[in-house]
């Protein structure tokens, strides 16, 4: 299960940021072509978060579509999948132009206590 080194990335990059507040809420955004299942990531990630600021925080993730464009023709494509073939024009010269990223997109902190909300 790669989910789990995933999770390894995003804890570090959440430490980093939260400089040692507590975090109630993480969002990621993930390339479908990574292939995380669901499950197995919010696992993975209650794993790596727990004993950090990160422990019981919640995880959002957002799955995009991989993007390609054919240089034969400049078409755009979005699939979650792999495209090996032009829709469009049936040309194989496709340049992947995103799917395989994972970003930290936001953090959102624990009020501090004896705040009054």
């Amino acid at each position: 299960m790669h989910e789990f080194g995933l999770c390894e990335g995003v804890i570090a990059a959440v430490q980093k940021r939260a400089e040692g507040r507590r975090v109630a809420r993480v969002r990621v955004r993930v390339g479908a072509l990574l292939r995380v299942g669901h499950e197995a990531f919010q696992q993975a990630f209650a794993h790596a978060a727990a004993g950090t600021e990160a422990q019981d925080a919640r995880l959002d993730v957002v799955v995009v579509a991989a993007r390609s464009r054919c240089g034969t023709c400049r078409h755009e494509i979005e699939s979650h999948e792999i495209i090996e073939v032009c829709p469009s024009c049936g040309g194989v010269d496709l340049d992947l132009t995103g799917g395989e990223e994972l970003v930290l997109e936001s953090l959102e902190y624990e009020a501090p206590q004896g705040t009054i909300t």
